[in-house]
């Protein structure tokens, strides 16, 4: 049943070119967030991943620079998938960011290095639909991403990045918010989404005893398919939109 037409979510703005994703860790991405960036790359669209960890503490049974080298495999192959060929990496410890300054200056240089008009990050709120206990590291970079959209404009913050200052950032996406505002229709890039968050094969066989594919086909498919009465009755991936 198709949701009240007042609680119906928006189209994403087309009117872009350049997105850079910044999360936390190898997998934020693909939960949930890959299929619509599937969709924009086969627009022609130019999507750059950066993860402020490379995960090193995500797997129990893998020491850290073991499940380091490994998360980082995962993500550049998972990225592939969607058709994201550049992802950086900025060796932040995992499970310990810090929200401060120094985040804030390396998530700055970074926006004016790829000059994006949108960026993209994780749920940066205390909880996960008002339940489950946001992690600190997804509160940390959520929060520094909204920041470093403006810090990155400003001359007069961070003047010694290498980059010169970039003002172009016209919206911050957030996903996974408790509260979206737009969407993406994701009907023809859900299967790409799927198999995205597959290819973190070995972070997903530590985390559950069930079938990596069947995880992640429930999973995605099921936040798809969620949001679709809000959405036309279509598949599709949300976001909270901050324009600037």
């Amino acid at each position: 049943m198709v949701g009240d037409m007042t609680d119906q979510l928006a189209p994403m703005p087309g009117d872009w070119q350049r997105a850079l994703a910044i999360v936390a860790h190898p997998d934020d991405l693909e939960y949930g967030c890959a299929s619509a960036v599937a969709a924009w790359t086969d627009e022609g669209r130019e999507v750059t991943y950066l993860l402020v960890t490379r995960g090193e503490a995500g797997i129990d049974t893998l020491a850290p620079a073991e499940s380091a080298a490994v998360r980082e495999r995962e993500e550049r192959a998972s990225a592939a998938v969607v058709g994201v060929t550049r992802v950086e990496f900025l060796d932040h410890l995992d499970g310990v960011i810090e929200y401060g300054p120094a985040l804030r200056k390396d998530l700055a240089a970074a926006i004016r290095r790829h000059r994006p008009e949108l960026l993209i990050t994780l749920n940066p709120d205390d909880t996960w639909g008002g339940t489950y206990w946001n992690t600190p590291d997804h509160r940390a970079v959520g929060r520094a991403v909204l920041d470093a959209a403006g810090d990155a404009g400003n001359r007069w913050i961070f003047p010694d990045t290498e980059a010169e200052p970039w003002n172009g950032v016209r919206w911050v996406a957030v996903s996974g918010s408790d509260s979206p505002t737009h969407a993406v229709d994701v009907t023809a890039t859900l299967e790409r989404g799927v198999r995205s968050l597959l290819e973190h094969r070995a972070y997903i066989e530590a985390l559950t005893t069930k079938d990596p594919e069947t995880y992640a086909r429930e999973l995605i498919e099921g936040f798809a398919h969620q949001e679709a009465p809000r959405f036309g009755g279509r598949p599709s991936v949300t976001f909270r939109l901050y324009p600037r």
